[in-house]
């Protein structure tokens, strides 16, 4: 199976490095020295990586036959795309591939059908799953241990436990105006409290 690891950046320095933005939560296994990777579009690889090292938090890569700016600089925004065995696990128990989630039917914990996973967006604060709703619109659902509760592979689901209005805007109208109403409520009810102290001076 191929997967996309990551897209070549702009160039660094005038020896031919680049940036690149990681899409694999395995850099140092698909993306270190020595790795043989094809490109998207085909025509500029396959690309051997020759060197790789962080700065300021970005990864920088330099390939094999690109020795200067120029070189590197033609490669930006090629992807690169990594030949990985579908059997193959992360090694952490609880981390997936992204070709293992996508697909995946999206439900509450009482079976309630939200969709299926489509794609998976990886942002530097989360991940974020994008999950296509059965009239066709689409809702992102943050990978974060609050909110997806389960991750089935054998039954291919993914349950979650979404806080109100993050998937329809509707539960978000209802909780808010349950929330005025009690609101109302409790303001009805210490009223007269407030006024208990005028009625007992009264009294005396």
């Amino acid at each position: 199976m191929e997967l996309v690891v990551a897209r070549i950046g702009r160039a660094h320095g005038i020896k031919g490095e680049v940036t690149v933005e990681v899409r694999t939560d395995e850099p140092e296994l698909r993306l270190g020295p020595g790795a043989v990777l094809r490109t998207d579009p085909a025509t500029a690889g396959p690309l051997t990586i020759e060197t790789g090292r962080v700065h300021s938090g970005r990864l920088l890569l330099r390939f094999a036959g690109v020795k200067d700016r120029t070189g590197a600089e033609a490669l930006r925004n090629i992807l690169l795309i990594a030949e990985v065995d579908p059997a193959e696990l992360p090694e952490e128990p609880d981390e997936y591939y992204d070709h293992q989630l996508m697909d995946l039917d999206v439900v509450l914990e009482d079976g309630t059908e939200i969709g299926r996973i489509t794609e998976i967006s990886h942002l530097p604060s989360q991940d974020l799953f994008i999950v296509e709703r059965p009239d066709g619109t689409e809702v992102m659902i943050p990978f974060v241990e609050e909110i997806v509760a389960e991750i089935d592979l054998d039954e291919q689901r993914c349950v979650i436990t979404p806080p109100p209005g993050l998937i329809d805007e509707r539960d978000a109208i209802v909780v808010s105006t349950r929330d005025e109403e009690a609101a109302d409520a409790d303001s009805s009810e210490d009223t007269p409290g407030s006024k208990g102290p005028k009625g007992s001076g009264d009294d005396a």
